[in-house]
């Protein structure tokens, strides 16, 4: 063996310029046929691993690739399919592996939810009542697919089944991994038998403190796959922390062990524990979840000190985590400035630089001594840079005392004001903030960007879409609009657009859930506002209609989470000079008559450190940045945030902490998860939960709305309640999205009704 090979733990899906998701979308709509949509997706598919290999990765991942999702791949290869959905067992058709993500017209959609700490979404498995059992064995058809038509001897890559287990939050967790364990084994006799050399089981759960038993059950499955395939080198591969036990994870029967050198402290249980004789061990050194070129040299130092306690024959170099976390390649780049595009490595650059590490390791630095040379001089060229430094964003936010980071009035009183100012009736009825963007207004932005049309042309095709859609909701009932975000591209690119200390890649995209991608933008200096951002839509729609009108902006921590943040300052100072901006543009709208204002935080919950030791210092600075950026608000001016996809009940204290007046959540698909939460803890602010999933076309009938709001009502009482969709209604059709709004008023005027008619009693 090579004495320092490289390694690759998954590369994006999406294409270089979405490919895949125009295809994916083109069968979904009925444009292509099946046959179609599988070439498309073949074909991008073996370009990925091709271009693995031309750039010299040794390890390269196979099966790693997915039309959805890699979770609810799983759940498809071992035959998971939820009762509600037609299935008779075999191969699961892609009819039925759609219908489980996106819904049809008979059966809702399987829950999604946010992967670990990540933007990406997952399909929860649905395993009660369940028997698993292996349909198809989806690594071993891409294993030989690589090594047929590539020459490639790839590593297959395989979610473990104790990670897909916990993802299932099932607590059936033993017996399910007793029937799970022998189908694993058999998808890995299979792999074996076909020559593969190396196969890859993700078990990033054990970044996760599992129990002393779940432990031992984890060395049984172990245990039991060594001993019936043990020719073949299985990797463990944790990411995204350090390993929570990682003596236990040390000692399990496996050849290699993946750990991660970037987010969390993996280097000082080295130092502490050593690493096992007789494991070779997959360094994780590039940070696989952000975009900024590596300095080269630490990351040398770091791989010097790692031989401390591996040799240099038990090492392998590879990034932190998948790809999947950053976009495919700077080469089409070529609208920004040299310098930022200078510091730059998305996948395909982070490649050259395992491949390069990987090279210094094994032959000595001298023979990358001008690599070395040349990505420091790029990032000693951008940290000196005009964008790095704005003094007075940093003077600004020195000054700030406590008074500035807490509203004049509680709570209590502040939102008597409020309900004077606005009267509205109980279950007051919103959406989220977005409305559907149809291929006119994505073309008619795209024409803009191009210069096709002018900014006035442009402004007056936005004010005539705002205009649609205030007359639409004033028809339908709603009773506190939004003027709909037709001038948006992405909730967080937008601001990145107007914002100073950022900029906005070309091609920069990411996948979030199904075909949806997004484009992160890049906190490459101090985070400034210059000038108001949504004020004129704002006004305009308010000036349309006698009712409130929501001011719509994305949260500090939703910005910073959802973005690519430099990584020459701490995270928790771009925080707060994000909130300071977002502070003064509601300012602005209030200033300029706007009552109702949203900073939505969906990512709140999902930027909490897997850790535990770090997350009170995460909590308290997102609070602490909420406060900012609304507290300086009137008593009658009501601050309404939303969330999304949240697991409560840890962190409730923080939420209500934030101090905003009305919170939205998305819940639909684990409604009753959600709401118990709120069982077990006093909240006493008000809350709207998403009565309808919008992520699927599927609109739901009165009836399952209804039950979804009275099933709320139980816990919360009905002067707090608001009733919403799940999330912003951007992706869905026209159509649908009138349909499952006017259900929605339906369901809540006949709740309504019930309840003042038993007030009256």
């Amino acid at each position: 063996m090579v004495n320092v090979q490289s390694s690759n733990i998954g590369y994006p899906r999406i294409g270089e310029k979405r490919e895949w998701k125009r295809a994916l979308e083109s069968f979904w709509n009925g444009k292509i046929s099946e046959a179609e949509l599988l070439t498309t997706t073949d074909a991008i598919r073996l370009a990925n691993l091709r271009k693995q290999k031309e750039l010299g990765i040794d390890l390269i991942p196979v099966g790693d690739f997915s039309l959805y999702d890699h979770v609810l791949d799983t759940s498809v290869m071992f035959g998971v399919v939820p009762k509600r959905f037609t299935y008779t067992g075999g191969k699961v058709s892609l009819e039925t592996y759609f219908a489980i993500a996106r819904g049809n017209k008979d059966a809702v959609a399987s829950e999604m939810t946010k992967w670990f700490n990540t933007n990406y979404h997952y399909i929860v498995p649905e395993l009660e009542g369940v028997t698993p059992q292996l349909v198809e064995n989806r690594p071993l058809t891409f294993y030989k697919e690589a090594k047929e038509k590539l020459g490639i001897n790839g590593k297959p890559v395989i979610l473990g089944p104790v990670t897909y287990i916990k993802l299932a939050r099932t607590e059936n967790f033993t017996s399910l991994l007793q029937q799970l364990t022998p189908l694993y084994i058999q998808v890995l006799k299979e792999l074996a038998e076909a020559g593969a050399k190396w196969v890859q089981l993700d078990e990033p759960i054990l970044t996760s403190k599992l129990s002393s038993e779940e432990i031992g059950q984890v060395k049984q499955v172990y245990t039991a796959i060594h001993e019936a395939v043990p020719g073949l080198n299985i990797i463990l591969q944790t990411y995204f922390e350090k390993a929570a036990d990682y003596e236990a994870v040390a000692e399990l029967p496996v050849k290699g062990l993946g750990l991660d050198f970037v987010h969390g402290d993996s280097l000082e249980q080295l130092r502490k524990y050593g690493f096992p004789k007789d494991k070779i061990l997959f360094a994780g050194v590039i940070d696989g979840r952000n975009v900024w070129r590596a300095e080269l040299d630490k990351k040398v130092a770091l791989l010097n000190e790692i031989q401390a306690y591996v040799e240099k024959d038990r090492l392998i170099v590879q990034p932190s985590a998948s790809l999947l976390h950053v976009p495919v390649s700077t080469k089409s780049e070529e609208r920004l400035d040299s310098i930022i595009k200078g510091g730059l490595a998305f996948a395909d650059e982070k490649l050259v630089e395992i491949v390069l590490l990987s090279k210094g390791v094994h032959e000595g630095t001298e023979v990358i001594e001008a690599e070395l040379e040349e990505s420091k001089n790029a990032l000693s060229i951008l940290n000196n840079s005009k964008y790095r430094q704005n003094a007075k964003v940093k003077g600004s936010i020195e000054k700030l005392t406590e008074q500035d980071v807490n509203r004049a009035l509680p709570f209590a009183e502040r939102i008597k004001k409020q309900q004077q100012r606005f009267n509205l009736p109980l279950l007051p009825t919103t959406t989220i903030g977005s409305l559907p963007q149809t291929p006119e207004v994505r073309q008619t932005r795209s024409k803009w960007r191009k210069g096709e049309i002018t900014d006035q042309a442009y402004e007056r095709f936005v004010n005539e879409q705002i205009e649609k859609w205030i007359k639409i909701q004033e028809e339908i009932g709603i009773d506190v609009l939004v003027h709909g975000e037709f001038e948006r591209t992405d909730m967080v690119e937008y601001f990145g657009e107007k914002f100073g200390g950022f900029a906005v890649s070309q091609f920069g995209w990411v996948q979030s859930y199904g075909s949806r991608c997004v484009k992160p933008p890049l906190i490459l200096g101090d985070v400034a506002f210059s000038e108001p951002i949504t004020v004129r839509e704002s006004v305009y729609a308010q000036s349309l209609t006698t009712k409130p009108v929501k001011g719509m902006l994305t949260g500090p921590v939703t910005i910073l989470n959802w973005s690519f943040v430099r990584d020459d300052i701490p995270r928790f100072d771009v925080l707060n000079q994000i909130a300071y901006a977002l502070r003064q543009e509601i300012e602005e709208l209030e200033k300029n008559g706007i009552g109702m204002i949203q900073v939505d935080e969906p990512a709140l919950r999902e930027g909490l450190p897997l850790n535990p030791e770090k997350r009170d210092d995460y909590l308290n600075a997102a609070v602490y940045a909420f406060k900012l950026a609304t507290a300086s608000v009137k008593n009658d001016t009501q601050i309404h945030t939303h969330m999304c996809y949240s697991e409560f009940s840890g962190i409730i204290d923080s939420i209500s902490a934030l101090d905003a007046d009305v919170i939205s959540i998305e819940t639909s698909r684990s409604h009753g998860e959600i709401i118990s939460a709120f069982e077990k803890n006093t909240y006493d602010k008000e809350i709207g939960l998403g009565v309808y999933d919008i992520h699927s076309p599927r609109v739901p009938s009165k009836e399952e709305m209804k039950q979804n709001i009275n099933r709320a009502l139980q816990t919360i009482k009905p002067t707090q309640f608001w009733i919403n969709p799940d999330c912003g209604l951007k992706t869905r059709k026209e159509e649908e999205t009138i349909q499952g709004l006017k259900v929605m008023l339906e369901a809540a005027k006949e709740v309504r009704e019930s309840l003042l008619a038993a007030i009256q009693k």
